[in-house]
């Protein structure tokens, strides 16, 4: 793979067709970030830092900003769909190093659509009125990924028209959150003092319940990343990424804000951090007469999107690695009907059913999601500092020097057992990479034993 990601600079002749704009680009940021996080986690959260859950939100904002940055100067100095394992490999030349940064990726992917597929049972177990039990929710989130992965065997067509509509849906949400919440705050309803109280579960200081409900947030804040891949079919990608992306982010980390004041006036933290579905409680105590079952419905469309897209590009990272002989062979097989990778999208959805039988919980399956891009946001950000010495002919953005200084170092400090992060995470991350490597070793004995003299 690290040959195949040198060799593309020069192109094979063929180029993606350049249709994204400044609109149709925000669009798709927007989009992408929006989704399971802010659905999900919102609870738990508030369960870390009291009524202040604006604020872990906030900080998970300034880092992502920090580490945009940095993906900025990379994507407009190397307009290639690559992303990370690209500017890894440019960077240090580590064909193992290459390999682990794209896995850590595709892991991403595998925890991210599992802690969707777990908020989907959740809400949809609470919309149905059904008795809430963890085996109701464990069997309706599989079933939620077996048919993620009937849909993705089948093949899905990326239209631009959908991801609009999709991202108008999940917007919706929130934005009927803020509305009710600030329509009560306004009636002379709810608390907002409590958005100024906090209360951390087992007192002390603010400072490290902040940083253990940050590395939760965090989780909301990721998807921007993914918006470097669709550089190729961007017009004029190194003029139009830096505005676009910045204002993406920017646009929702307001609204995570605001969604996250509307929820704690009208929810007390306590309530909120109970369950996985803190937002529907929101509708139910905010406005009562709204039938909760189309928030409901909103909400599941949401998460299966971010399900779908995750599966989708952890299976075709699968592929691809496959086909760039890092991976056994076999896993780059494409379905002859279908013309679908199936045998990586049985691999990944294996994986997701293993993450949600035997892990479950939203907080453990998201905060591996933030862990893994957060170690392979501290290579990012070091990557653009040894980068400054390859020069290119085209202009591009070059952000200050002291901006992915930062970014490595609160990335790095987020990925530490220091911030309280649940151990488990670190065993999550461990064994799903310990697969790859295992794979990869595999591929290696096995490629060196085909090019072995007869």
């Amino acid at each position: 793979m690290a040959e195949h990601l040198g060799k593309s600079q020069t192109g094979s002749g063929h180029e993606l067709k350049r249709v994204m704009g400044p609109g149709l680009l925000l669009l798709f940021i927007v989009g992408d970030i929006l989704g399971t996080g802010i659905y999900a986690l919102t609870g738990q959260v508030a369960a870390e830092v009291g009524g202040v859950v604006w604020l872990p939100f906030l900080v998970a904002f300034v880092v992502a900003l920090l580490t945009a940055f940095s993906y900025l100067e990379l994507v407009t100095k190397y307009p290639k769909a690559a992303g990370a394992a690209l500017y890894t490999h440019k960077a240090f030349g580590v064909h193992f190093l290459t390999f682990l940064v794209a896995f850590a990726v595709m892991s991403s992917g595998i925890t991210s659509a599992s802690t969707a597929s777990r908020a989907f049972a959740a809400n949809f177990v609470a919309t149905m009125g059904m008795a809430d039990g963890g085996f109701l929710v464990t069997g309706v989130a599989l079933a939620f990924i077996a048919l993620v992965a009937i849909v993705n065997f089948r093949g899905v067509g990326e239209s631009v028209m959908v991801n609009v509509v999709l991202t108008v849906v999940e917007l919706s949400g929130l934005l009927l959150i803020i509305g009710i919440g600030f329509w009560a705050i306004w009636g002379g309803e709810g608390d907002v003092s409590r958005a100024f109280t906090f209360q951390p579960p087992e007192g002390g200081g603010m400072f490290w319940p902040v940083i253990a409900a940050t590395t939760l947030a965090f989780f909301a804040m990721v998807g921007f990343e993914d918006s470097v891949n669709m550089a190729e079919e961007c017009k004029e990608p190194s003029r139009i990424f830096p505005k676009v992306l910045l204002g993406g982010l920017v646009l929702t980390g307001l609204i995570y804000v605001l969604v996250s004041i509307s929820a704690i006036t009208l929810v007390p933290a306590a309530e909120l951090g109970e369950g996985e579905t803190p937002l529907l409680k929101v509708v139910q105590a905010g406005a009562p007469g709204f039938p909760i079952g189309i928030f409901g419905i909103i909400t599941m469309f949401a998460v299966a999107n971010s399900a779908l897209i995750n599966m989708m590009m952890a299976s075709r990272l699968i592929y691809g690695m496959a086909k760039e002989n890092v991976l056994p062979p076999m896993l780059g097989a494409v379905h002859p009907g279908r013309r679908t990778p199936y045998v990586a999208i049985l691999f990944t959805t294996l994986i997701a059913v293993g993450l949600i039988t035997f892990v479950g919980g939203v907080p453990a399956l998201g905060g591996t999601t933030a862990l893994l891009l957060l170690c392979v946001f501290t290579i990012v950000n070091i990557a653009v500092l040894v980068l400054r010495k390859d020069r290119v002919e085209h202009k591009h953005f070059c952000t200050p020097t002291v901006v992915p200084v930062l970014g490595a170092v609160t990335c790095a400090f987020l990925a530490g057992p220091w911030t309280g992060r649940d151990p488990v995470q670190y065993s999550i991350a461990g064994i799903l990479l310990a697969v790859g490597v295992v794979l990869w070793f595999v591929t290696v004995r096995v490629m060196k034993g085909s090019a072995a003299p007869a």
